[in-house]
């Protein structure tokens, strides 16, 4: 797996977001990169990631971006492809980043399901013991238990280097920017970002329409490989 970069952004703060329930990672980093106006400075390939691109208002996604944003110190991993089968390869890759980088952590972003009627919360989890009072005044508890699959589960055993999670409950399988919204706020007052969730709120329809679009592009190219793979077998 080959992450090719054009800056090097040392002492960086990356944050991950991939799709998963609700889709709230790639929502987030979404959001995040078009409020940031985040510069793309690199991308993630490998020959096992869909042979996918995907071209949104004139211009090309890469089925795996690395963005990076000078005022705020954060490199953002925004992705659009299939990560199934290469969950435990891609987050050695950002492990290897992160230590390249001298990283100060990563931070994942994931949808939890909820089957409570009540208002959804939002929990973390942190390998970094002073991260504790941080969550306890943005007024979100730890994750006490649970199971955690895909990339942020593989990052959370890695060895090395300093992993945080949020984790927003949400009841839909469907792109979810409410919850979205509520990682955004944990994430404005954990790393004092000054963003202001309302817009994604207020856009909600337009970034659910757009993940949803690319994500089922990126599904439709998956499936049509798969079959030209069989058809070449057969």
């Amino acid at each position: 797996m080959n992450i090719n970069l054009t800056k090097k952004p040392m002492g960086c703060t990356i944050i991950e977001g991939f799709p998963g329930f609700g889709l709230i990672g790639t929502i987030t980093t979404e959001f995040l990169l078009d409020t940031l106006k985040a510069e793309q400075i690199g991308t993630i390939q490998d020959d096992t990631i869909p042979t996918m691109v995907a071209i949104h208002e004139g211009k090309v996604v890469h089925p795996i971006g690395v963005f990076y944003d000078k005022k705020t110190n954060l490199l953002i991993i925004h992705i659009i492809a299939s990560l199934k089968g290469i969950e435990w390869k891609l987050a050695d890759a950002i492990v290897d980043l992160a230590k390249k980088l001298k990283a100060k952590e990563i931070v994942s972003l994931e949808g939890v399901a909820s089957q409570s009627q009540d208002a959804p919360r939002c929990f973390y989890y942190s390998s970094i013991a002073a991260n504790t009072p941080k969550f306890k005044k943005s007024g979100i508890e730890p994750l006490k238990e649970g199971i955690i699959i895909g990339v942020t589960g593989a990052l959370l055993v890695a060895d090395g280097v300093p992993v945080t999670a949020v984790f927003a409950e949400t009841h839909s399988g469907l792109p979810d920017s409410k919850a979205a919204a509520d990682i955004i706020k944990v994430l404005d007052s954990y790393l004092g970002l000054k963003l202001d969730p309302k817009p994604l709120l207020e856009q909600a329809e337009k970034f659910e329409d757009k993940i949803k679009t690319l994500m089922s592009k990126g599904k439709e190219t998956t499936e049509e490989e798969q079959k030209k793979r069989m058809s070449y077998v057969g």
